[in-house]
């Protein structure tokens, strides 16, 4: 057994935990987890089959470890890369493919062809269009504060809709759409050697399908995906973040788990919905099911289960979230200051910030302090107190989405407090 698949079994069984190895954090060199199978640990992981004709790849990382992906590769096998298969467009899997393609033109080789759903262009148009903003929401989502979002993409050179055969010399590969995390895309079931390559349908973490910063995700359609993916009978699951699953029994249970978290969320918001209820009532009475999120490949360490019903609203019931003050709401500086003046200042909201902090509710501390620099946004104390405030949310956050959104605005108020605006 090879190491990542000894790292696998260990987070199975628990002899390690996923917040000491959290799924998003691996990077290594390419290991054949099967026959002329390899799997790169990486961000994003690829998966590479070797055939006939060439390697097939499944995704091929991000623009930072393009070259590493490739070297690593290149110590696994030397064939020409024929086919990348983009499992969806997030950047993180589709930013590998120059380095093959310079080496195929040095080499006279045939230049590799790129394969994915049909949506995936449209998703790099709005990449480009909306480039500034991503930019923006992912710096604070992973802390990254010189992050640069890319303006230019590798497009498909073939796409598909509900579904895909491809045979690449002796490899037999059937692609299969499923609308997820994104409304793009694609497991790959190699049936030959019983290999299904899920890119992020499985990441290691509860399903990333309620991320607050990013476009609508589709938890109904992702069960059923997930379902469907459970009854392939694969032997080997290669995802696109953390660890390959090994044993047809473990790949049944994480991924059928998966898609039971995902309608409970699904179906229990709706049914409040359908009842009437506002969007706060809702988050704060929906739950996962905790047997499922104790499941080390469910933990809520990069997305949660509260974001996800709040995106199953967005879904179905649009922006407004029921309270009618919120529909045509007032500036929210003319607010802060109202408030702050009926409680005695922004001084005293800051204070109570750092008294219902110190008593353990965090989340009504958060409106306290925000409020308080609203009200005072030239006031250092005051941002002192809110720095304060979000470094303490922050650091009890488990999910990477929370901790990032809490620690940017640690930080803002940090500098603020340090350098006040003109």
């Amino acid at each position: 057994m090879s190491g990542i698949l000894d790292l696998a079994d260990d987070l199975w069984t628990g002899v390690r935990s996923i917040e000491d190895t959290h799924p998003f954090s691996l990077l290594g060199e390419a290991e054949e987890v099967a026959d002329g199978v390899a799997f790169v640990p990486s961000f994003a992981n690829v998966s590479g089959f070797s055939t006939e004709q060439g390697l097939v790849l499944v995704d091929t990382g991000s623009a930072p470890l393009a070259q590493h992906v490739h070297s690593t590769l290149r110590r696994w096998s030397p064939a020409p890369l024929h086919t990348a298969v983009f499992s969806h467009g997030h950047i993180d899997h589709v930013f590998g493919v120059a380095p093959f393609e310079e080496e195929a033109a040095t080499n006279g080789w045939a230049a590799p062809r790129v394969v994915a759903h049909e949506a995936l262009p449209a998703r790099f148009d709005r990449y480009q269009l909306t480039a500034g903003y991503n930019e923006v929401v992912n710096q604070r989502q992973f802390a990254l504060p010189d992050l640069r979002w890319p303006r230019e993409y590798r497009y498909p050179d073939r796409t598909y809709a509900g579904a895909l055969d491809l045979s690449v010399g002796d490899l037999d590969l059937v692609l299969r759409h499923c609308k997820g995390e994104t409304d793009d895309h694609t497991y790959t079931w190699v049936p030959e050697r019983k290999v299904l390559c899920c890119g992020d349908l499985f990441i290691w973490a509860s399903p990333n399908a309620g991320n607050p910063q990013k476009v609508q995700r589709y938890p109904k359609e992702w069960a059923t995906g997930l379902r469907a993916m459970a009854e392939l009978g694969a032997e080997l699951l290669l995802p696109g973040h953390g660890v390959p699953v090994l044993g047809a029994d473990r790949i049944r249970q994480a991924l059928t788990e998966s898609a039971e978290l995902l309608e409970h969320l699904h179906d229990e918001t709706v049914a409040m919905m359908n009842a009437g209820a506002r969007l706060d009532e809702i988050i704060h009475t929906v739950q996962g099911p905790q047997h499922l999120l104790d499941r080390p490949y469910l933990r809520p360490v990069y997305d949660e289960p509260e974001f996800v019903v709040r995106n199953v609203w967005r879904l179905y019931g649009g922006w407004y979230d029921g309270d009618p003050a919120h529909l045509k709401p007032a500036p929210a500086d003319v607010l802060a200051t109202e408030l702050a003046d009926l409680a005695g200042g922004a001084q005293r909201l800051a204070d109570r910030a750092l008294e219902v902090l110190a008593a353990g509710d965090q989340r009504l501390a958060g409106h306290l302090a925000e409020l308080a620099a609203q009200a005072a946004p030239q006031d250092t104390a005051i941002h002192r107190v809110r720095a304060a405030v979000f470094a303490a949310r922050a650091s009890d956050e488990a999910s990477t989405m929370a901790k990032g959104v809490f620690s940017w605005a640690a930080r803002e108020s940090a500098v603020l407090a340090e350098h006040p605006a003109p």
